[in-house]
Order: structure tokens, then sequence, then C-alpha cells
């Protein structure tokens, strides 16, 4: 049981302009669109498009995601989220091959693997 890769996500300090200047980079990818509700959202949190701390790139491949993290914080630059149907059973496959899990958060799991490198595991 395993499933298809969701998303490559990027750990970053900025967010916005780096996922510009990948989907200028990658034929085929454009930055997310905003619409109404999104922005009302992010309003809400304090943020705006511009500021806002996960921004999606959207393309033929998986989905890039521009993840901010604080600075000093050490992890990964980047890593793979895959999407799988029974998180639970996956867990337990994935820590059989010697993965184990970082943290547990709704809609996703945190694991790393053998050599420590994040990864996460997602409904």
């Amino acid at each position: 049981m395993s499933g298809p890769l969701k998303e490559i996500v990027f750990d970053c300090s900025r967010a916005a302009p780096l996922a510009r200047f990948w989907a200028a980079v990658i034929e085929g990818y454009a930055v997310r669109a905003y619409d109404d509700e999104e922005i009302a959202r992010l309003a809400a949190l304090g943020f705006t498009p511009e500021t806002d701390p996960v921004v999606m790139v959207d393309g033929p491949g998986p989905t890039l995601c521009f993840h901010e993290i604080e600075r000093g914080r050490v992890q990964g630059r980047i890593h793979l989220d895959v999407k799988v149907v029974d998180r639970p059973a996956e867990r337990a496959r994935l820590i059989g091959l010697g993965a184990s899990v970082v943290r547990e958060a709704e809609g996703y799991t945190v694991m790393a693997d053998p050599e420590g490198n994040h990864f996460c595991i997602v409904d």
C-alpha cells in the first residue's frame, strides 16, 4: 500500500517570492490563484497573498508547496508529501521499512526516513 506523490514542499523564509520564482522556472506551472474566500481567510489571520506563509504552485505534475519556517529551525529544505488512503496502516508499514514518526497532525503525519529526512503522509 502506497500512494501517489501529492506535493513537493519547500521550506523557505519567504514563500510568495520563492513560489513566483519556481512558477517562472518550470513550464506549465503557476502560483495558485487567490479567490475572495481565500483572501478573506488570509486577512482574518493577518496575511495577504504577498505575506501568505504557505503558497501553492500548480502545474501538470505534483503541486509545489512553499512553506515558511522559523529562522534557525533545522529541517530538510525540501520534503515530499505522499497521499495515502489509510494513514494509520501506511504509517505502520513505513515504520516496518525503517521510517520513524516525527509528529502527528490533523490530516497528515510527519515522518523521517532511515537517514532522518522528513516527508509527510497525507489523507
